[in-house]
């Protein structure tokens, strides 16, 4: 489908994939379109919805500058996808077991774990990198509480909100493993340490901004490259834990199920984020902020709301969306709305044969609180092509 709306009033104009945007959310990508350094235009994908900071769904190339709040604070949140090699009908009819299998080997919401269980080297390296960040800046140690063992024992970890691991079936009854989640504590600290720093940094000129939560580092500015540092920091620190957390479920899985293996068919992708690309001619720092690369063959992961379908796809490289698509579904009601509009009997009944907790603790992340993942699809079918469809048979939710 081709770009549905577009805003026109900013120095650049919005290109919006969808018609379905509600209000708060055209005037964040507006006040983001009057930006002096905004490259070409902005790019706004199927779920886009109102944002803390910046919109989600937006995919906004900067000229020379970068906008924190433009990524966010869950930096690197994202997906993994594994397909097992085993079928629908090597898993049990009962699923609970498998899912209180993985609620144990993966602490949610705040918890983590209580010893170091990821890989010595993951966390050697991962050490370095932020032992500089500190040097820099070591106001980031007092943001959070016992940083290095917090830090180190929230690698494989879940987190709450929309964070889920899922075990899904595929069109061909294939078996998949599928998570999403981000950089934890740490990356939160980062996020909101640099978006305040760069508020900070302008000074009077904040002013200026249509957006106080807008505000930039401009590229030879003082804390520039310590920006840059300390996302990529986060991003790496976010596709560790997605590693280390998927390793932890396979062997748990490993003893509830039969003997099985996992294929070379794994993806591992980032939807907050930014990257120095080269798009109309100019080498730009482009922030996905709810956007992962549909990049020519990229290989990408979809997710519907719990309860739903998801998508495994490949890009198609389309240059008016910056090569990029969707993260999800994308939500239509805020959580209080959600909790307030819905009740745990809705929930059991938009959850039907999936097993997944039905309390009220998770009713804002029931599947009427987001968009119609079809919908989603079929606005993006520019963008991407569909290579599997997955439906979930258990969710865990923090």
């Amino acid at each position: 489908m081709p770009i549905k709306k577009q805003i026109t009033k900013g120095k650049v104009p919005v290109k919006i994939f969808t018609d379905d945007i509600e209000h708060e959310a055209y005037q964040q990508l507006l006040n983001i379109s009057q930006l002096p350094f905004i490259h070409h235009h902005v790019a706004a994908m199927p779920d886009v919805h109102y944002g803390k900071g910046a919109t989600v769904g937006s995919v906004i190339p900067c000229h020379k500058a970068v906008i924190p709040a433009a990524v966010g604070v869950d930096i690197g949140c994202g997906m993994n996808a594994l397909r097992l090699s085993i079928k629908a009908n090597d898993l049990p009819d009962n699923l609970r077991a498998i899912r209180f299998a993985i609620e144990d080997a993966i602490p949610v919401g705040f918890n983590m774990h209580k010893t170091d269980k990821a890989r010595a080297s993951t966390i050697r390296a991962l050490s370095v990198g932020l032992d500089s960040l500190i040097d820099k800046h070591p106001k980031l140690l007092k943001m959070q509480k016992k940083p290095y063992q917090t830090w180190v024992r929230q690698l494989g970890t879940l987190g709450g909100g929309n964070h889920f691991i899922e075990i899904c079936i595929d069109e061909n009854d294939d078996v998949w493993v599928m998570l999403h989640s981000g950089s934890r504590g740490v990356g939160n600290v980062i996020g909101q340490y640099f978006i305040r720093l760069a508020q900070k940094d302008m000074g009077r000129h904040i002013q200026n901004l249509p957006d106080k939560d807008l505000a930039y580092f401009s590229e030879g500015a003082e804390h520039f490259d310590h920006y840059i540092e300390a996302v990529n920091w986060a991003q790496d620190y976010a596709l560790n834990n997605r590693r280390e957390m998927m390793r932890l479920i396979v062997d748990a899985l490993k003893k509830k199920l039969r003997k099985f293996g996992v294929t070379k068919e794994a993806i591992n992708c980032h939807h907050n984020y930014v990257s120095l690309e080269n798009h109309f001619g100019e080498e730009v720092y482009l922030t996905r902020k709810g956007a992962i690369d549909a990049g020519e063959n990229e290989l990408g992961i979809i997710p519907g709301s719990m309860g739903d379908k998801s998508y495994i796809v490949r890009g198609k490289g389309n240059p008016e969306s910056f090569c990029s698509c969707s993260h999800g579904a994308g939500r239509r009601m805020s959580r209080g709305k959600a909790k307030r509009h819905f009740s745990e009997i809705d929930l059991e009944a938009q959850t039907e044969g999936v097993e997944c907790r039905k309390d009220k603790g998770v009713i804002d992340e029931i599947p009427g609180a987001y968009k119609d993942i079809d919908e989603v699809m079929e606005n993006q079918s520019d963008l991407v092509e569909v290579v599997h469809s997955l439906r979930q048979v258990v969710c865990v939710k923090g």
